[in-house]
């Protein structure tokens, strides 16, 4: 082999960082540049330089394969030739540009900057999911990527693209978890799904867990057919199969089944109803005139120094309001055994777990996608979206409020329970 080829075979393979481009090439190359669209615009440097460079690489390539270079004798021993090329658009940052794949006889050259069937250069699939994610229809991600790049893109490359996530939300959902989780929250946002028939309202249920460090993850999304003890003792089953060894607290709404499921599968858990929404749901019939003084009263029951001082307020509670709204005080009682876990914790501890804020801050980003989208075709379709939409916002995602305290606080009441 030549050392001209040698070299270029060397330009073609991934290797050690190359030197900077000589300012005398540059220079060359800005001549007659007086304006931006002269370096970015339709017919600009970089579109044209882009074309040239692949073209230029997709050749050095079919020379390392073949083995020489085009215009020299193969070896004696070489029988496979170059056979043409082939035309090829492909989709790039600054617009479609057309470059030649050569081809051989024996149909054996396989190009790795420019493969098979592939027509985007440059991430343009990552555009198309940063834009879908964003809660942007397929026909408006087709006329932005046409306003922007000058790029005809197809609602069906577009429908391809996105489609090509499954496979990743599969991996994502069966992913290994961490062996603890200080706090685990369990929130549902409503889909509106038209599966086949008339749309309907669909539960899909996160999972958000607070590592022993601080940061948050989602740990799962299930569309639930029914609330019950059955489908939650699934989930929490599908927790520990992917390593989820022990929770400390798990923090949700009065989800149906699910205290009972969490008893089964991780017997060391604490319980805790999310306090914020005990007291919506109380206030929810009231009148609004009434409102702040019910929920002042509502709350001398969970601001209470302990369980003794909370029963007694909400006493209280029953003597001032029972009469006016019974069904506050049955549903407090009720589910008292779930609303006084936390009042054994000191200040810095109930205000992470007394509230699921922390999915419903997550939950508020993802609304604001759904809300765009109206009704989905699928809850496969669902949970795409929703997915790319957390993998989107959680870049964003810093350590929970008031963790630093509460962490220590933590490893002072399970001490036993938390990894060194």
């Amino acid at each position: 082999m030549s050392k001209k080829l040698i070299e270029k075979s060397e330009e073609a393979t991934p290797g050690p960082r190359r030197a900077a481009i000589p300012p005398e090439l540059l220079d060359e190359l800005m001549k007659g540049y007086s304006k931006p669209e002269d370096l970015t615009g339709p017919t600009g440097l970089l579109k044209q330089l882009t074309a040239a460079l692949v073209n230029r690489a997709l050749n050095a390539e079919m020379d390392h394969h073949l083995g020489y270079e085009r215009g020299e004798s193969p070896p004696e021993s070489q029988r496979n030739r170059r056979n043409g090329r082939s035309n090829k658009v492909l989709r790039t940052d600054h617009g479609d540009i057309k470059v030649d794949v050569p081809r051989d006889r024996e149909g054996t050259f396989e190009p790795q900057l420019v493969k098979k069937h592939q027509r985007q250069f440059d991430g343009f699939d990552d555009k198309i999911l940063s834009l879908y994610s964003r809660g942007m229809s397929v026909r408006d991600i087709a006329a932005c990527l046409k306003d922007i790049y000058g790029v005809e893109v197809s609602p069906d490359l577009i429908s391809r693209v996105t489609d090509a996530v499954v496979d990743e939300l599969k991996e994502w959902q069966n992913r290994p978890l961490e062996p603890v989780y200080l706090v685990v929250y369990i929130d549902a946002l409503v889909v509106k799904i038209r599966d086949k028939g008339p749309v309907e309202n669909k539960s899909v249920y996160l999972a958000v867990g607070v590592t022993p460090d601080g940061t948050k993850d989602v740990l799962g999304m299930w569309v639930a057919p029914t609330e019950g003890a059955k489908f939650w003792l699934a989930i929490l089953t599908s927790l520990r199969q992917r390593g989820v060894q022990d929770i400390l607290v798990l923090c949700a709404d009065g989800l149906t089944g699910l205290p009972e499921a969490v008893e089964a599968s991780f017997p060391r858990a604490i319980f805790q109803t999310c306090i914020v929404h005990m007291v919506r749901n109380s206030v929810r019939f009231v009148p609004w005139k009434e409102r702040r003084a019910v929920c002042a009263d509502l709350r001398a029951v969970y601001g209470a120094d302990s369980e003794e001082d909370a029963k007694q307020a909400l006493a209280d509670f029953k003597i001032k309001w029972g009469t006016r709204f019974p069904m506050i005080v049955k549903s407090w009682e009720t589910r008292w055994e779930e609303v006084v876990p936390f009042l054994s914790f000191p200040p810095e501890l109930r205000r992470a777990i007394y509230t699921t804020n922390t999915i419903e801050a997550i939950n508020r980003q993802l609304r604001k996608v759904l809300k765009t989208k109206g009704a989905l075709p699928t809850e496969e379709s669902a949970l795409k979206l929703l997915y790319l939409a957390i993998q989107n916002a959680k870049v964003r995602w810093g350590m929970s409020r008031n963790w630093t305290t509460a962490m220590l606080q933590f490893a002072i009441y399970f001490e036993d329970r938390i990894p060194a």
